[in-house]
């Protein structure tokens, strides 16, 4: 992809930037967080984690072995507010990547208070720990597409546009998205006075290997293709903004490196990263596309297997990271279905292969597409 005048705008984190530097990351177990540290550490970045658990079995932390690259992995509980500034003491770091959440809409509904906990609270005892840091740091809060106020299906979300989720999940995020304004305005718009340069970032619905959440599309196909059962919709209508999860990440290192700038402060905002407009496309197109990729399997939906409410259609709107940060969508959601179509019949096929290897070269090929002239 070109700019208008001829520029090349694709491009992905820049290795020179995170060579030896040190990162803190919050939810690092998770499925976003295994692939950031992951990424982090085969550009040369120190990787200190923090979370309370692995949050599945089977995992891509454990699968792709990410502890072992690990300059400390901690355990410990985000709304623990000693222990977190514990480890962010002993990790001292340039760049915070705050990811830990209950991530799920379905678990919003069963436990509303666990997921206030943890997206609000957890949020605001970072930014608390955070207050006391006496130097330089990039802090990305890690929220949600799902974080703004219901809009006409016809819209495209921008970073302008009102918070305001309606289940606890999404709400959730809207809290810690104002939270996060609220801690930018009050003790780190002075950059005389604070070394703390704060964004968030609102990714669409991600895909791609090692994903093993509940109630989630990519997954639950996965698991229910691989004992060659039926594929089960609950919601084929609704429409998502679909991409890879190697997209957003790209993202949110990148905006991290302006952050770090000299001007560092001007990027200190909320961002969307999301696909094109022309992949925020229906649940069943996605799905049938990786029974397709997958070579087998059947298409049925069950409306009785609902998990509560649920937005019918979430767009994203781009235009802003792609025209200030020069991030650009790398893979077409078909592509991104392609590839974790592959990943995830590769592992069933063979639970014990070498998946960080495998992870590596994933991210290896997005980096070139990423990087590449046109």
């Amino acid at each position: 992809m070109e700019g208008l005048g001829g520029e090349q705008i694709v491009k992905s984190p820049e290795p020179s930037f995170w060579r030896g530097r040190r990162v803190f990351v919050t939810g690092h177990t998770g499925f976003k967080g295994s692939w950031l540290c992951l990424w982090l550490h085969a550009m040369g970045a120190r990787v200190f984690g923090y979370s309370d658990c692995v949050p599945t079995s089977p995992s891509h932390f454990e699968t792709a072995k990410i502890t072992e690259l690990l300059v400390q992995d901690t355990r410990g509980d985000v709304f623990c507010r000693s222990a977190l500034q514990a480890a962010l003491d002993t990790a001292d770091a340039e760049v915070v990547f705050h990811l830990a959440a209950q991530p799920l809409v379905s678990i919003g509904y069963q436990d509303p208070v666990r997921t206030f906990e943890v997206n609000v609270n957890g949020t605001l005892n970072l930014l608390e720990c955070i207050r006391r840091k006496k130097t330089p740091a990039a802090v990305i809060v890690v929220t949600s597409d799902k974080c703004y106020a219901p809009a006409e299906p016809s819209v495209a979300l921008r970073e302008s546009d009102p918070m305001g989720g309606l289940d606890p999940y999404s709400s959730s995020k809207g809290v810690a998205e104002l939270i996060s304004a609220c801690y930018r305005y009050s003790f780190f718009s002075d950059q005389t006075s604070s070394p703390i340069r704060l964004a968030t970032v609102r990714a669409g619905n991600v895909i791609g290997g090692g994903d093993w959440a509940t109630n989630r599309l990519i997954p639950d196909a996965a698991r229910q293709l691989s004992q060659q059962q039926s594929l089960v919709l609950r919601n084929p209508a609704a429409i998502r903004p679909w991409q890879h999860v190697l997209e957003p990440l790209s993202g949110y290192m990148m905006l991290a490196e302006k952050l770090s700038g000299a001007d560092g402060g001007r990027f200190a905002e909320g961002w969307n990263f999301g696909p094109l407009a022309s992949d925020a496309l229906p649940v069943h197109q996605v799905a049938e596309w990786f029974a397709d990729e997958w070579g087998a399997g059947e298409v049925l939906v069950d409306t009785r297997q609902s998990i509560g409410r649920e937005t019918g259609v979430l767009r994203l709107a781009i235009d802003k990271a792609m025209a200030e940060l020069g991030w650009w969508p790398v893979w077409s959601v078909r592509e991104a279905v392609k590839r974790a179509a592959s990943w995830y019949r590769d592992f069933y096929r063979s639970p014990h292969s070498d998946v960080r290897t495998r992870s590596l070269s994933e991210i290896a090929d997005f980096s070139r597409q990423a990087d590449r002239s046109i």
